[in-house]
């Protein structure tokens, strides 16, 4: 390696496994360059969430990152942790600071049947990853009263809207967005989809948001037409707009092999949904990319509180580890390609397959035990099932 990978270390059972993957999968055959950021939840909490931010800068000077899962604390976590406050997501944090789009696939695997059983090809998840909910602004309204939403220009001029007339208690949300992030969102789109030679989708509400999602609507239209529409019909793939009610069941219809571009929150949601449905959560990359062309590597799944609880009372854990494997290889791929080292890119196709060819060949954790046709598999505990891909690279 020459430039460093910005490496996000995280938190619970995904921080152990993390250091697994690096000991048994990388270590060995890589000579390492990271400039290592912990974004574990107790050195967030005593940095006041600088580190976040810390990352994110260094991900815009390397251009290539990789990210382990993190803890967004809630009320009970505010407890356990004995934090000063509830700090923000860092992945919406990272997300906002890079200005980027979150694409998630599913990794498939021979014996792993999806749920529905049409779709024979993956479906990519184009996640925008600014704004709306997690960005918002909340007011727990104590009693009867008037809400109204106010912009006040930089003249000082006014738009008022009012918001509701509260006869009793309730609550009130404002979120936002920006067309300068829905122009990155949208071009991000176009390029993946040109980039990858599939249909891109897009879907909204805005047969009922005539404003906001309205305008999502409108800005992919109008770049499409003026940029992208000629160059679509020279790749042979196709743009088209559907309402997110119609998506969903066009999706469970169809056979895969698209692109599903979403606002923040239905990425969100859906790309747990099309996780599980090819088979696990534990089985989807996700990669954020910014317009800026730098790319943050991450799985798509949480910290495995459960197994974590279990590994701290000594318990043996069975954790699937593909995913996050699988965001070490997209990020060392991304920088042998940038840096023009083979070796890197080699690297990284290889232990992909290793991953695919050791739960193939009947080795695997319990939870891809319990959705796979492999007649009498061998469940493996969370380190042997890493030496297991291990023992298979090395017969690659």
């Amino acid at each position: 390696m020459v430039t460093p990978l910005v490496e996000m270390d995280g938190d619970e059972m995904t921080r152990i496994l993390w250091k697994m993957i690096k000991d048994e999968l990388i270590l060995p055959y890589i000579d390492l360059k990271t400039e290592y950021y912990d974004l574990g939840l107790e050195h967030r909490n005593e940095t006041d969430d600088q580190v976040t931010v810390d990352s994110a800068e260094a991900a815009k000077k390397y251009g290539v990152a990789v990210k382990c899962a993190t803890i967004t604390p809630n009320a009970a976590r505010m407890t356990e942790y004995n934090l000063k406050e509830m700090w923000k997501s860092p992945n919406g944090t990272i997300r906002a600071a890079l200005d980027g789009t979150v694409f998630r696939a599913p990794i498939l695997i021979k014996g792993i049947i999806p749920y529905v059983s049409n779709w024979s090809k993956p479906i990519t998840i184009a996640r925008h990853a600014y704004g709306d909910v997690y960005k918002n602004v909340e007011i727990k309204v104590p009693g009867a009263g008037k809400a109204e939403l106010v912009y006040t220009g930089a003249d000082g001029t006014q738009i008022r809207e009012t918001i509701h007339e509260f006869k009793g208690p309730g609550i009130i949300q404002g979120i936002h967005n920006t067309d300068k992030s829905i122009t990155s969102f949208a071009k991000a789109c176009f390029n993946y989809a040109l980039d990858t030679k599939q249909d891109l989708w897009f879907a909204t509400k805005d047969t009922i948001s005539k404003k906001y999602d309205h305008n999502f609507k409108d800005i992919f239209q109008e770049i499409y037409d003026a940029e992208y529409k000629d160059r679509f019909e020279a790749a042979g793939i196709e743009y088209f707009y559907t309402l997110i009610d119609d998506a969903v069941a066009r999706v469970i219809r169809s056979e895969g092999g698209f692109i599903w571009a979403c606002k923040n929150y239905d990425g969100d949601v859906m790309s747990d949904m099309v996780a599980t449905a090819y088979g696990d959560l534990s089985m989807m990359t996700s990669v954020l990319v910014s317009p800026d062309g730098i790319y943050e590597y991450e799985a798509a799944h949480g910290t495995v509180q459960r197994h974590y609880y279990k590994y701290l009372k000594g318990e043996e854990t069975s954790t699937n580890s593909i995913a996050t494997i699988f965001a070490w290889t997209g990020a060392l791929r991304k920088r042998g390609e940038l840096d023009g080292i083979r070796e890197l890119v080699e690297y990284a196709d290889k232990m992909e397959r290793a991953c695919i060819k050791t739960v193939e060949d009947g080795r695997m954790t319990k939870s891809l035990a319990l959705i796979s046709t492999c007649k009498n598999p061998v469940i493996l505990n969370s380190l042997e099932f890493i030496q297991a891909i291990r023992s298979t690279f090395d017969s690659l």
